[in-house]
């Protein structure tokens, strides 16, 4: 007879929720905790408590609103993400393409939803974002550059020292161009005629050789830095 293979239990993904309405708080918290891989470690009703949460609790992902009394969710974001450059952050909001949720994503956010997603979409965001990914397509974060463009720095004006991307392959240039672009792993295999698996190792190391966090910021990164038109 042969023994099964045991085998580490997974820890449950450590959730803070940030909201200045208990409701929304008590509504989130309720579809969190039906998930056995899912953990509220804790609830903040403004950015102040928001920061010092996130300091006791060490959540793996934060749900962050953005519209709350005294700090706002973008500011208790860029000061989380300052403090501790791997926190993972999600913000709530109440209109897509808000610029709410386009400020929280340059603040450090992985991504953004309607306080209205559907449950399946909020669990399924936040174990994308504790696993290292987006929690919106790098398509719709080009979209918001569009459409707030003009709140960027000039082309070339993020680090004018020195050149960003001299680091990179001609391949990684593309790929991240590609990226920028808003194509999907999937898209750009096919106009590179590489496999998905070869475009996730070429991406993964255009993210770790710029120190960016996920496709999210590779985008604001390239807007940021002028390679692509505004």
């Amino acid at each position: 007879m042969t023994d099964t293979p045991s085998t580490e239990p997974t820890q449950p993904i450590r959730i803070l929720i940030v909201d200045d309405q208990a409701l929304v708080r008590l509504g989130f918290r309720m579809v969190l905790e039906a998930e056995a891989d899912l953990n509220v470690v804790g609830e903040a009703g403004d950015g102040e408590t928001a920061i010092r949460l996130a300091v006791e609790t060490s959540p793996d992902v934060i749900l962050m609103d953005v519209r709350m009394p005294g700090l706002d969710g973008i500011e208790a974001t860029r000061r989380i993400v300052a403090a501790d450059p791997a926190a993972r952050i999600i913000i709530l909001t109440t209109f897509d393409l808000d610029e709410y949720a386009f400020g929280g994503l340059r603040a450090g956010a992985s991504g953004f939803l309607l306080k209205d997603v559907r449950p399946a979409e909020l669990t399924q965001a936040i174990r994308s974002v504790a696993a290292g990914d987006a929690a919106v397509s790098s398509r719709v974060t080009k979209a918001m550059l569009d459409l707030f463009s003009d709140r960027l720095p000039a082309a070339g004006a993020a680090r004018a020292d020195v050149d960003p991307i001299a680091a990179l392959t001609p391949r990684e240039r593309e790929i991240l161009q590609a990226i920028a672009e808003g194509l999907s792993n999937g898209e750009i295999a096919g106009k590179f005629y590489l496999t998905e698996s070869t475009v996730k190792t070429h991406v993964g190391r255009v993210l770790a050789k710029l120190e960016l966090r996920d496709r999210v910021h590779a985008v604001i990164f390239a807007y940021e830095n002028g390679l692509l038109a505004r």
